[in-house]
């Protein structure tokens, strides 16, 4: 991870934080939009087409329902291995039990436009990426230390007939900001939190599986528009020895830490076509997080690095800025929001000087529901391009390597398959070239060979 410092007098975030959430104390008149069924069962869940008679649970899911309390579980398993290339070659599987919890407060305690949602993770499995790919990509977006940890846990307060929200509590920033829905077709972790965010701000900033305190305002001023804004502690997991995976450190997800710089998110959403065409969606955001990054190249007098061996100098802060475009292309006849081609494109960047990372572009084309008899399978070939920066590729000349980092590409080709609702099957294929960005491997003249990586998922929804 690019340098970081735990700036002084950044309690002022925490107060940050409390100030904003105190805006839900305020009377207002509010609607409740909370995602609990009737009976308690998502529509998404398995139950009722494998075990009819378990969707309820004994009666006790509808009972919780009807007083605004809903939950369920999905778990997510995969196979990965890599054929060729990478550090050394074979198989791996992980998985990752997801666990949640909404609440209607309305219905609940009298609360009205309140919601409460809290989710927790069982983590298992290994690394291909860690001990085989030595990627800046995850293949995989699940792929994390092994652990039983809480994830989000927060309140939302809806305003205005349900225009406005306020959410606060421990959340996960990837959950909201930043993500094309149709990119939601691939595993690579790239196609979701990119590797360039993930990279320059502080262990990867609040993402999966490591969410940090943090309020988020968003704004619906009509049906098309809507503006988000969010403050988080920029750091999930806090001092972390070298030695150790992030994931030993805060291990359950239970140190809620406000002692960090400011991480400050925006975004805004603009959808057209919503009801009838050929939909689409343009987001443009942008981050900046307050705290302190080690420059790339240059030392604290202003020299390089590589030949003094001084610490690096310090700036304060760093940012990213992006733009986003999700469009239809093709609308499969009588379709309403279900099948059709897709395409998507997100490029962001960042300042070279105190990131490893200063440009990243992806895009991908999507089929949804071509085949008549399977209407819910989809079909996806995506492309992430990670760029070094190049402070960070100086830095490694002025070393007198033979290795010198540049970029690192991804090739995705996917394909999920519904066994029965709640229920899917993906085969996936994915080439790497470049992996670490062109890093050398142990020999320390040759870089990390391109990597094939090919593997199956399946995704069960109770």
């Amino acid at each position: 991870m690019s340098g970081w410092r735990i700036a002084p007098g950044s309690l002022g975030s925490a107060a940050a934080l409390l100030i904003l959430a105190g805006t839900l104390l305020l009377p207002s008149v509010a609607r409740a939009d909370c995602s609990v069924t009737e009976n308690g069962v998502s529509e998404d869940s398995a139950l009722s087409s494998l075990w009819p008679q378990m969707d309820t649970l004994g009666g006790t899911r509808p009972a919780l329902a009807r007083s605004g309390v809903g939950f369920g579980a999905t778990y997510i398993g995969e196979v990965l291995g890599n054929p060729s290339g990478g550090v050394k070659q074979s198989a791996h599987y992980d998985g990752l039990l997801d666990v949640y919890m909404d609440a209607n407060m309305g219905k609940l305690i009298g609360w009205k436009g309140l919601c409460f949602h809290v989710n927790g993770f069982q983590i298992h499995g290994t690394s291909i990426t860690g001990e085989n790919l030595l990627s800046i990509v995850s293949a995989s977006n699940i792929e994390a230390f092994p652990s039983t940890r809480l994830d989000e846990m927060w309140f939302e307060q809806t305003l205005a007939d349900g225009r406005v929200s306020v959410r606060f509590g421990e959340m996960a920033a990837d959950t909201e900001f930043m993500f094309a829905d149709s990119a939601g077709a691939f595993i690579a972790s790239t196609f979701g939190w990119t590797t360039l965010s993930s990279d320059n701000l502080p262990f990867g900033g609040p993402i999966y599986p490591f969410a940090s305190p943090g309020v988020r305002v968003s704004v619906s001023p009509n049906d098309r528009l809507r503006l988000m804004t969010a403050v988080y502690d920029d750091d999930p997991i806090g001092p972390c020895a070298e030695d150790l995976d992030p994931g030993q450190c805060n291990e359950h997800g239970l140190e809620f830490r406000l002692e960090h710089p400011p991480l400050l998110l925006v975004e805004a959403d603009y959808s057209y076509n919503k009801d009838a065409g050929l939909r689409g969606t343009i987001k443009l955001g942008g981050w900046y997080d307050f705290g302190k990054f080690d420059d790339q190249r240059f030392d604290v007098n202003h020299g390089l690095q590589a030949i003094t061996g001084l610490d690096p100098l310090e700036h304060d802060g760093t940012y990213g800025l992006y733009g986003i475009i999700d469009q239809l292309i093709y609308r499969l006849p009588g379709e309403g929001d279900g099948g059709g081609i897709s395409v998507f494109a997100r490029v962001i960047g960042s300042p070279s000087d105190r990131n490893q990372i200063d440009a990243y572009f992806d895009t991908g084309i999507v089929f949804a529901g071509m085949i008549r008899r399977r209407p819910n399978d989809v079909f996806g070939v995506g492309f992430a391009y990670t760029g070094i920066s190049d402070d960070a590729s100086a830095f490694d000349r002025d070393s007198g390597l033979s290795v010198i980092r540049n970029h690192e590409a991804l090739l995705e080709i996917s394909y999920t398959a519904e066994i029965v609702p709640g229920w899917t099957l993906q085969p996936d294929f994915q080439y790497i070239w470049n992996p670490g960005g062109n890093v050398p491997d142990d020999t320390g003249t040759r870089a990390i060979k391109n990597a094939t990586v090919l593997g199956a998922r399946t995704t069960i929804s109770f």
